[in-house]
């Protein structure tokens, strides 16, 4: 195990079997070298003792180079536009949207004015006057109204549409009660409230009224029931909700002869 070595004094020693390279050598083994670097990561990695918090250190932080910062954002662009998403639009789905669009606010335009933007003037304007309706041998419907009226106003479109369909068997006649031309009417009439519907036959004989705002069927079942030349309309005399006729606003004819 040990040599015996002499030396000037004589007095026996013992040499070392071991030699220091031998034993630097043992602490360059690669089971020391890898206890070392394990518990050199171990301390590197404890870089927060506080278990509570989950936010990292500075040790940990990650610092991204400006190069690699805009590979990244060209391989995103890259495959945005890779996945189908084109830069600017087509232009052929523009004018179909433009297309469209018109169309659609076309048919609107068409539909509000064939019901819900017909207006009182449009009803005068396509009125049968008075003294013709009362000669040329059809049945009559003779409206009193007047262009203040909120009521004459929201029953106008469905006026328009019995209108449409019995124009060409029944007289519709619009009478402004505003116009002093129509106060012997008006007498005659006995009209208080407006709108004022009265229901004439084919000799002018009154059959009935409906006055203010009542469902549309009344309005339908009486012109309907006059163009069938029936003997009696179904609803001779109803009322609902009117404004008052005496709240007229009188003005001066321009034209005698105008039934409005």
């Amino acid at each position: 195990m040990a040599r015996l070595a002499s030396n000037p004094l004589t007095l026996p020693r013992f040499r070392p079997y071991f030699q220091f390279s031998d034993f630097a050598h043992l602490f360059k083994s690669p089971f020391l070298s890898q206890n070392r670097i394990r518990k050199f990561e171990a301390i590197a990695c404890q870089t927060n003792p506080s278990p509570t918090e989950t936010e990292p250190s500075n040790k940990e932080k990650v610092i991204v180079e400006p190069d690699l910062v805009k590979d990244s954002t060209s391989q995103a662009t890259t495959s945005s536009v890779g996945g189908g998403f084109s830069e600017f639009p087509n232009k052929n789905i523009n004018r179909r949207i433009a297309l469209g669009s018109t169309l659609a606010a076309l048919g609107l335009f068409l539909s509000s004015r064939l019901d819900f933007g017909v207006s009182l003037k449009d009803l005068s304007a396509a009125a049968v006057p008075y003294e013709e309706a009362l000669s040329n041998g059809k049945p009559t419907v003779v409206e009193f109204y007047a262009d203040w009226c909120e009521v004459c106003r929201e029953l106008a479109p469905d006026v328009y549409k019995v209108e449409q369909q019995y124009r060409d068997r029944v007289n519709f006649v619009m009478l402004n009660v505003d116009n002093t031309k129509w106060e012997q009417e008006l007498d005659e009439f006995g009209v208080e409230g407006i709108p004022h519907f009265a229901f004439l036959d084919k000799d002018g004989d009154e059959q009935g009224n409906v006055v203010g705002r009542l469902p549309r069927k009344y309005f339908l079942e009486n012109v309907d029931a006059l163009a069938r030349d029936e003997a009696s309309v179904p609803h001779a005399r109803v009322v609902g909700q009117y404004s008052s006729a005496e709240s007229r606003k009188v003005h001066q004819v321009l034209d005698p002869r105008s039934h409005v």
